[in-house]
């Protein structure tokens, strides 16, 4: 992995971001896009960046999609919030691969350009690192490219899509002080331009971060909550690399079906934002009828909601395995072996 992504073990999480895209993406990219969550916008090397993500585009893609990476060296960083950036161009990778269900090509180029005064896509003169994603799928008339960027709006079928993809990329450029261009024709493929302001600061070191996850101490059952199920199965997959029996629930109030069946547990791992009954209500349920487990909210939301009960401990999306091993571990070591387990 690139930027935010390091070592293959200590970030392993993001290694399931096009799995857990649809998720992250509307909690954390939408955001962006409607300006309520915080960017950290610092220097970085693109090239370093896309080289780092690219063996997970090509898995995402699937053996009948190519993808050709057209990076020159020594370009100068760009101005944006790496983690940010790395989700959109997965978002753009998934977005060609459902463009081009027979199979194709998608082409990732970056260069650097020198905008002036008299340019016609609305930027400030100065210098912009440019990143074009090509796809040779089946591309959009003139109506849905109009209304490509708008929140929600999508040609994929229910289920399908989020409708947020470019619309938060679209959200990550215009924060960063760049822009996003888009030309496409039917039968012509896509390309989408983000630009972001080029920099002539050196790229912050990414190797920041290259500690292995805290295995878990003891075969902890962890009761996972999410009604995502691919993103649910990402996580869980991280929590048993580290040691831990997971047992996953797709919704709230299945979860408290189990607990009333019998189904026991040592820790909570809910998502907040789900369907019917949220993660914050569901812990709120379950500690004012006595089960004081401990529990770990994930969220993509910068301020919890009025239903999140006071001191819970919360793990904001994305997150990288080390971080989720960390709370789940540290709440475990504050409730140890021998507490009264999770159950009706």
């Amino acid at each position: 992995p690139a930027a935010l992504l390091v070592s293959q073990l200590g970030l392993q999480l993001l290694n399931y971001l096009p799995v857990i895209l649809p998720l992250a993406l509307m909690l954390g990219l939408l955001l962006s896009f409607a300006r309520r969550q915080a960017l950290q916008p610092r220097a970085v090397d693109v090239g370093a960046l896309i080289d780092g993500i690219v063996d997970l585009i090509r898995r995402s893609l699937g053996p009948s999609i190519a993808v050709i990476l057209e990076i020159p060296r020594h370009l100068s960083s760009a101005r944006v919030d790496p983690n940010q950036l790395e989700l959109a161009l997965l978002n753009l990778a998934i977005n060609a691969r459902d463009a081009m269900p027979g199979g194709g090509k998608l082409t990732l180029t970056v260069s650097e350009i020198v905008v002036d005064e008299r340019n016609l896509i609305g930027l400030a003169p100065d210098r912009y690192v440019r990143i074009a994603a090509i796809d040779t799928g089946v591309g959009m008339d003139r109506a849905t490219l109009a209304r490509a960027t708008e929140p929600f709006f999508s040609t994929k079928g229910v289920g399908k899509g989020t409708g947020l993809g470019l619309s938060m990329v679209h959200g990550l450029a215009a924060q960063s002080g760049g822009t996003l261009r888009l030309t496409s024709e039917p039968g012509s493929g896509t390309t989408v331009e983000l630009w972001l302001p080029a920099t002539e600061e050196a790229a912050v070191d990414t190797i920041e971060n290259t500690a292995e996850p805290v295995a878990a101490r003891r075969a902890a059952k962890v009761l996972l909550v999410d009604d995502e199920d691919l993103v649910r199965a990402a996580t869980a997959d991280m929590l048993r690399d580290i040691g831990y029996v997971v047992v996953e629930m797709s919704s709230a109030s299945q979860a408290l079906s189990a607990i009333r069946s019998g189904v026991d547990a040592d820790i909570l791992v809910s998502d907040y934002l789900m369907p019917g009954m949220t993660g914050g209500q569901l812990i709120t349920e379950l500690w004012s009828s006595g089960n004081r487990i401990p529990a770990l909210l994930v969220t993509g939301y910068a301020a919890a909601g009025e239903d999140v009960p006071e001191g819970v401990t919360r793990l904001s999306k994305p997150f990288r395995q080390t971080d989720l091993a960390a709370r789940v571990d540290e709440l475990l070591r504050q409730s140890p072996p021998g507490r009264p387990k999770l159950r009706a």
